[in-house]
């Protein structure tokens, strides 16, 4: 397997992605940070957007593979098989998702999931309010939205670890000091300070 990570951090609005992504891009030396949101469109036309817009993504990590550069994603594809199965969609996105997953599952890097959720639910109240506050509010956050994103990301998980076992499934409480989220993320990733 090669030395180059892919590291994808998904799960709820107000789990901490920004947070964690952050810090491991500052403390893995070589390392590209990418945000995506994916499209706001939510009618079946939407569906080929996403399509051409992961497929175009996972053509760009493929040529990526032995360039000594680790990969860091705060949202990707998973998302959007999540927000679908949820029924925030018109369409569904399992088909192309599992392509796009086994694409990915194939390529010469390490590759690590990380969802994170907060086993103390009602910290999404707090999260969530102090979001909501942003001087630019982009969508209305409700705890239970993300609760019910929390069970769908978890799910989801567990899929990927039985089917993909080259992949590094990790489930992370983002509820705990910073710190030792730090540490654990340390430990996992095996990288030196």
């Amino acid at each position: 397997m090669a030395n180059s990570k892919i590291i994808i951090v998904e799960g709820p609005q107000g789990a901490g992605k920004t947070t964690i992504t952050d810090y491991i891009r500052k403390a893995i030396p070589y390392t590209n940070l990418y945000r995506l949101s994916g499209t706001a469109d939510t009618t079946k036309k939407g569906k080929e957007k996403a399509k051409e817009m992961y497929e175009d993504l996972i053509d760009y990590i493929e040529k990526l593979q032995n360039k000594s550069i680790n990969l860091i994603f705060d949202r990707t594809f998973f998302t959007e098989e999540v927000y679908c199965r949820l029924g925030f969609k018109e369409y569904s996105f399992t088909d192309v998702y599992n392509k796009l997953l086994d694409r990915l599952a194939k390529m010469d890097f390490d590759i690590y999931y990380i969802t994170l959720y907060l086993r103390n639910e009602d910290e999404y109240v707090t999260r969530l309010d102090r979001a909501g506050k942003a001087k630019v509010k982009y969508t209305k956050f409700e705890k239970q939205s993300s609760v019910n994103q929390q069970n769908e990301y978890l799910k989801l998980a567990d899929e990927i670890k039985e089917k993909y076992k080259n992949i590094h499934v990790v489930n992370i409480d983002n509820c705990r000091e910073l710190e030792d989220v730090q540490k654990e993320l340390k430990e996992l990733l095996d990288w030196k300070e």
